[in-house]
């Protein structure tokens, strides 16, 4: 499980969601997050699917860890180890060495202790290869995970213009400016970031090769595309870059479905 933990307190950070944001936006509560963040409770399946999404990450191998932490708990990891019961043959008798005669006793000594010296050098070597970067695996306390404070924006202004919002931390607590659901039963979304003064779109419930575009009506060249790739894009959401925007701009979000169904389009406004 601590395994599990860490990769979730990394999702956390890239989400830039204190426990209290996380609960805001989750069906869980913020003491629920502290115990899944530290790895006291084991978490609901939906949430930790529920954090790759708000961090824009693919839920494969968080599940996957999950699933290795699940079967750990319920037992089913020991039950497979018991399974091949170890031999019961009678081991023949060993005859112990004979003891040294007085003259050699100085030399095997030495030689013990020399072995035992190497023994014990190795296991060091092992114990530092083999010990997890303590900063990954460091478990938060209910009072740090709470006050700490995520990092700011990498970016402002025009200087997002055509930039991930996830990579520049612009998506931790958007504004919905506008949603849609397609034709299709995808979704649809324009969202707004007053901290990095920018708005771009992003679908969910898709299938592969549904395309999404954003655009200022109106400026030139502002248009942002974004494609459903793969399985794991048609699970988590999809993003397009964004566009610089502010109060009053008038910004338009497009969808096009892979089966060559019809283009639907709608406009949002920035607060």
């Amino acid at each position: 499980m601590n395994q599990l933990a860490a990769a979730m307190r990394e999702l956390r950070s890239a989400t830039g969601l204190s426990l209290a944001g996380l609960a805001a936006k989750t069906p869980y509560s913020k003491s629920s997050w502290e115990r899944y963040l530290n790895g006291k409770t084991l978490p609901p399946r939906e949430a930790v699917e529920e954090l790759c999404r708000l961090a824009g990450e693919p839920v494969g191998r968080c599940v996957a860890l999950w699933e290795l932490a699940e079967a750990e708990g319920s037992g089913r990891a020991a039950t497979a180890e018991e399974a091949t019961p170890p031999p019961t043959s009678p081991l023949p008798p060993v005859s112990p060495p004979p003891p040294p005669v007085p003259e050699q006793r100085g030399v095997v000594t030495l030689a013990v202790l020399a072995s035992v010296c190497a023994v014990a050098v190795t296991a060091v070597v092992l114990a530092l290869l083999l010990l997890p970067d303590s900063r990954a695996s460091e478990p938060l306390s209910p009072t740090a995970a709470t006050t700490a404070t995520p990092a700011g924006p990498g970016c402002h202004g025009a200087a997002c213009e055509g930039r991930s919002p996830i990579a520049m931390r612009c998506a931790a607590q958007p504004d919905t400016v506008a949603q849609h659901r397609t034709a299709t039963g995808a979704w649809m979304e324009l969202r707004h970031s007053r901290e990095c003064g920018t708005t771009w779109a992003r679908t969910w419930g898709g299938h592969i090769g549904d395309r999404i575009e954003l655009s200022v009506p109106g400026r030139a060249g502002a248009v942002h595309a974004a494609e459903v790739g793969n399985a794991v894009d048609a699970e988590s959401y999809v993003y397009t870059l964004m566009a610089v925007t502010g109060p009053g701009t008038v910004v338009r979000a497009c969808f096009q479905p892979a089966a060559g169904g019809k283009r639907e389009c709608f406009d949002g406004r920035v607060a």
